[in-house]
């Protein structure tokens, strides 16, 4: 009988004081799904955390790519941002030299600017991604390993 009413004691604050589930709570924590393999080399999860919501007007994509893993060359019909949340990327726009961002930098690529990025050779990174979603990416041409591998190279050298 006591058990009973110390689990009543215990039991009925925590029912009272409980969360609200009416709202809508992702998690940033939470790694994602692993994304189909069509426009990158290696592994990637996608964590989206707010996608296509009209009033917002853009997308916050959280993003984990292994090391030695990358994206194709692409664009967006918006401004993209990515936040280096963790780890080391590597990060070019068409006709410039590619660089190494580190957890905590913030690079902004204009709209309709073609790009590429990824994780290092030997790094993961986690990034989060704002972009707008309005127009979908537009996929333009394929890294291929060899050209990763070269970018790489060069980069380990400086």
């Amino acid at each position: 009988m006591k058990s009973s009413i110390l689990a009543l004691f215990v039991l009925v604050p925590l029912l009272l004081f409980a969360q609200n589930s009416d709202y809508s709570v992702s998690s940033y924590l939470d790694e994602g799904s692993k994304a189909p393999n069509t426009r990158y080399l290696g592994e990637a999860w996608l964590n989206a955390l707010i996608h296509d919501d009209a009033e917002l007007g853009y997308n916050i994509t959280k993003a984990t790519f292994k090391a030695n893993s990358t994206l194709d060359w692409h664009k967006h019909a918006s401004v993209q941002v990515l936040i280096i949340v963790d780890g080391q990327a590597y990060y070019q726009e068409r006709g410039k030299d590619t660089v190494i961002l580190k957890q905590g930098d913030v690079i902004r690529c204009p709209k309709d600017t073609e790009h590429w990025h990824s994780s290092t050779k030997v790094s993961d990174v986690t990034y989060l991604a704002l972009y707008s979603g309005g127009q979908p990416t537009t996929w333009t041409e394929v890294v291929t390993l060899e050209y990763y591998d070269e970018v790489a190279e060069k980069l380990k050298s400086n």
